[in-house]
């Protein structure tokens, strides 16, 4: 629901803010006072196309900011929107434009900038203003369908298709991949194949990269590592060292004899004696080590060639498969996978054509059932339709729903035909209407402009109303052409859209027939102030609601008590048809 409209330094507003309630609101005043201004604002405002000619004279700028209250049904609608955009403050909605003279224009939702598209989009869910026709979901052929389905109540049957249609397409993707696939698969299994045995004839272990590099670091060294071992040994255990010079071995030795005699005369020093008894024998240990070492060790030019190569072809595979062994070997792994994949292809590409075949056929069948109910609902939607017109003075008026089929070779399987299809079915629907007797029937968007398409757009909106969600409604132009029978009419069913299905309905009147019903009045007027014509508006009470009226119905005699009169039939009237508290949505 709107809550509250400002609009600054726009054409003849320099500064205005109005409050708006649920309900139905007027707006009266002469030709030329602001009226359709305000309007013009508030197309503006959701998302219409800027206009700097409207900027007020003098200034560089308009700003122009709407605070909208929304339904939990509208903020759920809207709700995934605002998430994706960051814009989901809860249930109150800001939107803001801000119009410069050198062309650009800033759009904010929250306080926040967004581009003129989401502007757009969101101002959809919110508003319809009718005369216009910039934000009138019912002049957009993309919104009948789904309004036909809800007024038909065919949620249910539309959500059957939708998910057999989700279905079919996710088949499809996998057997178009398959095709485009295939058309290459000779070449790729040649590719795959060679890389599998490739892989496999290197006959890779995890971890013998590791041990191959040691290994070659002790090949390439094997003379000097033979050398130091042999030395080693020498010098621990006196092999092959000269007759004067004692070993390692034989010191020690020396010194555990010793220190084992120090023990006995001294038994407080057995501790060492136990200590050199560890090394002895800790001391043969490892130089029996290093003598295995060294009798291991040897110089053999072909063992390190071997090795070099093997590295080598690691470092091949490596370079052309992945960092390290595992990861070329879960590359084999899944070449090998996709080579089984493919060996299964041509079966698999047949069992996926017999489902896309036999989903076109289901939803063929759903999509027909489908389209018949519409068609049903379609006939009961266009005679409520008429109805509403006659009583909107447009008897000769006609309306009809168009059901448009498109062929298509790939299509669903429908009555022996092939046709196209999507996620609600295979009709292509319009509304179309004739206002005058011998007139054509023709799509709502070519209908002529001004009160007659208003009128029109009323009737449609109380035969759709209790599926329309829109929250608020707009009309400018409407009473053009009519008189004050009509106007009467026109007034009590404007009221009822509110009172019935809990719209808030906004009108720009003259016929006082019409103002009479509504629950808030505002009066637009001009003034001059300073050599510069401005708009002003006032939220009328009881009493100026008389005296705005009076004025309407023209300075004849007892006008104020026609006014009055005519306020107390349309209280009367709201009274009998309604009593209590008026049912708007909980805000």
């Amino acid at each position: 629901m709107l809550t509250e409209l400002f609009i600054r330094d726009f054409a003849i507003i320099e500064s205005l803010r109005l409050q708006f309630t649920p309900g139905f609101t007027v707006l009266t005043g002469e030709t030329g006072a602001g009226k359709s201004i305000i309007l013009d604002a508030m197309t503006m405002l959701l998302g219409g196309r800027a206009d700097t000619t409207m900027i007020r004279s003098g200034c560089q700028r308009a700003y122009l900011e709407g605070t909208f209250t929304l339904t939990p049904t509208i903020y759920q609608a809207m709700k995934l929107l605002l998430e994706e955009e960051g814009l989901d403050e809860g249930r109150t909605l800001l939107l803001g434009r801000d119009i410069r003279s050198n062309g650009r224009n800033v759009c904010r939702v929250n306080g926040q900038a967004v581009t003129l598209s989401i502007l757009n989009k969101l101002g959809e869910y919110l508003v319809d203003i009718h005369g216009q026709g910039e934000h009138l979901s019912l002049l957009k052929p993309r919104a009948h369908l789904p309004l036909l389905d809800a007024y038909a109540g065919l949620d249910k049957e539309r959500d059957i298709l939708a998910k057999e249609v989700r279905q079919l397409r996710r088949v499809q993707n996998e057997l178009d991949q398959l095709r485009r696939e295939a058309q290459n698969i000779e070449q790729r299994v040649e590719m795959l194949t060679f890389q599998v045995q490739e892989i496999n004839a290197a006959n890779l272990q995890p971890e013998e990269e590791a041990e191959l590099r040691q290994e070659r670091a002790r090949l390439a060294n094997a003379e000097k590592l033979l050398e130091h071992a042999q030395e080693a040994v020498g010098a621990l255990l006196g092999i092959d060292v000269e007759m004067d010079s004692r070993s390692a071995a034989d010191l020690l030795g020396e010194a555990e004899r010793e220190v084992s005699q120090l023990a006995r005369l001294d038994e407080t020093r057995q501790e060492w004696a136990a200590r050199l008894q560890g090394l002895v024998s800790e001391f043969a240990d490892l130089s029996a080590e290093i003598r295995d070492y060294a009798d291991e060790l040897e110089f053999n030019p072909g063992r390190l060639d071997f090795v070099e190569e093997r590295l080598e072809l690691m470092h091949t595979l490596k370079r052309k498969y992945g960092a390290d062994i595992a990861t070329v070997l879960a590359y084999r792994d899944r070449a090998a996978a996709e080579l089984e994949t493919i060996s299964h292809s041509e079966e698999r590409i047949q069992t996926l054509a017999g489902e896309v075949d036999q989903k076109l056929h289901q939803i063929g069948r759903l999509a027909r059932a489908l389209s018949e109910k519409r068609k049903e609902a379609a006939g009961k939607l266009a005679e409520t339709a008429v109805n509403e017109l006659k009583e909107l003075r447009m008897e000769g008026a006609r309306f009809q729903v168009d059901f448009r089929h498109v062929p298509d070779a790939n299509g669903a399987y429908v009555n022996g035909q092939r046709l196209a299809f999507d996620h609600t079915g295979i009709d292509q629907a319009e509304f179309l209407i004739s206002a005058n007797p011998g007139e054509p029937l023709k799509p709502m968007a070519k209908v002529a402009s001004g009160g007659e398409t208003a009128r029109l757009m009323l009737a449609l909106k109380t035969a759709l109303a209790r599926v329309d969600a829109t929250p608020t409604l707009i009309f400018d132009e409407i009473d053009q052409g009519i008189g004050g029978r009509v106007g009467d009419i026109v007034g009590r069913k404007l009221w009822g859209l509110t009172v019935g299905h809990g719209h808030q309905v906004v009108v720009v009147t003259h016929l006082p027939q019409l103002a009479g019903y509504g629950d808030r009045h505002f009066r637009v007027t001009k003034r001059v102030v300073s050599g510069r014509t401005l708009t002003q508006v006032d939220d009328l009470d009881p009493t100026g609601r008389v005296q705005e009226m009076s004025a309407m119905l023209g300075m004849q005699e007892h006008a104020r008590e026609g006014a009055a009169a005519l306020l107390r039939r349309a209280e009367q009237l709201k009274r009998s048809q309604f009593s209590g508290e008026l049912p708007f949505p909980e805000i």
